[in-house]
């Protein structure tokens, strides 16, 4: 009975490391955005004074953001705010940012 125990908490433990790393590391955060997590393979397509559009698969308009992307805005700091649509904001101290999930796009807008 305690080397099953054993083996499944290793394996729990081996699934947590892996996720941690995979969703943590697959970020950095933006400057202009307020220190805002961007996910690292997201490819910049539009930049203007209030915010950026990034070309990414993994978002859409019917399922917003990945789970795994909402983990690490709330590990951040950043809280879910109001939804309108495919919008969502997140706000964290003075600072919220618009971001709005299209297919294959993602908008990021500083509102303040």
């Amino acid at each position: 009975m305690m080397k099953i125990i054993g083996w499944v908490l290793a394996i729990v433990l081996f699934i947590g490391v892996g996720f941690y790393s995979t969703t943590v590391f697959a970020y950095h955060s933006s400057k202009e955005l307020f220190n805002f997590p961007v996910p690292k393979h997201a490819e910049l397509v539009e930049e203007s004074t209030q915010g950026k559009t990034y070309e990414w698969p993994h978002v859409s308009e019917e399922h917003g953001i990945p789970v795994a992307y909402e983990v690490v805005l709330k590990v951040n700091g950043w809280e879910k705010g109001q939804r309108e649509g495919a919008s969502v904001y997140y706000i964290k101290g003075n600072h919220q940012i618009d971001v709005i999930s299209h297919t294959d796009l993602l908008t990021l807008r500083k509102v303040k």
